[in-house]
């Protein structure tokens, strides 16, 4: 039975760090064997994209030296080299942006639900995380402890500090990757550092704030909420930030650029890239209640009225295996209660099990 593990962090940033890499060590040594692959699929060696990476350290020192710190320790208690978790976190910004314009590696299907749309009287948050199917076996559940800080929960790949979470605080993220006409000409923020630097946030008016005085080396988008009603999707490249808000109680967005302001941003796509497609029929889906519990985006996401180009999508075996994109794990948040249901595969194949900011356990596929 596969399983996601849930590893407890705190203490100070390098013992983080150390215990992450310590307790997931066959998971990080999965997923670098996993992306060196795949970097070797796009034409980039394994050495070559760490020689890339490695203006990053001074970038995410100088962004937040205690992160710095913590992928320090995660390279000890992992037993591997620091360049080559600065790969690993990095890899969103390393990736070249033709990496779009194969078959189709779209990915992540991510919605916001507030309260006045919300059958629960709270924020609701919910993604299906698609991308390479065998980042699955890679993937961990970290509860952070730190400081004075709120505690937090994040779905991410063992190695990485964060990626899909919720905070003590009411506030939680999600990730949409983008590709611009202008990433990788110098390095910025990587964002998956910034995700883990985000959930130590109180809202997403500050995150906004946040975020709008950093530099960025490629593009992505972070929707994100509170459980005081506000949404927002932050939409950056390294010509900048744009900020997306709510119409009619619902947020919805996929892989590419939706503000008006950022159309001369997009990078070529993918002509059968799905996500357009994918967008109209989530928001057809969360515009056809007029209000929306756990179950109803459990249902949203695990839709497959598109065959293998939908919200929830299953592997094309004709592919090989480093283009066949997949839901590799689906997720709604509840962010008043700070409770993550997850389904650790395709989500129409698992059930979702609920992760919190104070219980124990694990995650195991149905």
């Amino acid at each position: 039975m596969s399983q996601f593990p849930v590893i407890e962090l705190s203490g100070a940033a390098f013992e983080r760090g150390r215990r992450h890499g310590d307790r997931a060590r066959a998971r990080v040594e999965r997923s670098l064997a996993n992306y060196a692959e795949l970097f070797r699929f796009v034409g980039l060696s394994w050495d070559e994209a760490q020689r890339r990476a490695a203006p990053f350290r001074d970038v995410v020192g100088n962004f937040d030296a205690s992160l710095l710190e913590e992928l320090e320790g995660i390279a000890h208690g992992a037993g591997r080299p620091l360049a080559e978790l600065l790969t690993l976190n990095a890899r969103t910004e390393i990736l070249p942006a033709s990496f779009l314009t194969g078959t189709d590696p779209g990915e992540c299907t991510a919605v916001a639900i507030v309260p006045a749309a919300s059958a629960t009287g709270g924020t609701l948050l919910a993604q299906n995380w698609d991308w390479v199917g065998v980042q699955r076996d890679s993937m961990v559940i970290l509860r952070i402890r730190e400081g004075a800080q709120p505690a937090c929960v994040t779905l991410t790949e063992a190695g990485m500090l964060a990626k899909i979470g919720c905070n003590g605080a009411g506030f939680g993220v999600c990730l949409n990757i983008l590709r611009s006409v202008f990433d990788g000409g110098a390095p910025g923020v990587p964002v998956h550092v910034l995700l883990r630097a985000l959930l130590k946030r109180p809202n997403a008016r500050d995150a906004v704030e946040f975020c709008s005085a950093l530099a960025f080396g490629g593009s992505s988008n972070i929707l994100c909420a509170d459980r005081g009603g506000e949404a927002a999707s932050l939409e950056f490249s390294p010509r900048g930030m744009k900020v997306l808000r709510v119409d009619g109680g619902t947020l919805c967005h996929t892989n590419h650029f939706l503000h008006a302001e950022a159309a001369g941003w997009q990078a070529e796509q993918a002509p059968n890239l799905s996500s357009e497609p994918r967008l109209r029929r989530a928001r057809e889906l969360a515009g056809a209640l007029p209000k929306h519990g756990v179950d109803d985006l459990q249902r949203l996401l695990r839709d497959e009225s598109d065959g293998l180009l939908s919200i929830c999508r299953n592997p094309d075996r004709s592919l090989p295996p480093e283009a066949r994109i997949e839901t590799v794990a689906s997720v709604v948040m509840e962010l008043a209660r700070g409770v993550m249901h997850i389904a650790p595969d395709v989500p129409s194949r698992a059930e979702y099990r609920p992760v919190g900011l104070a219980s124990e356990g694990e995650i195991a596929l149905a």
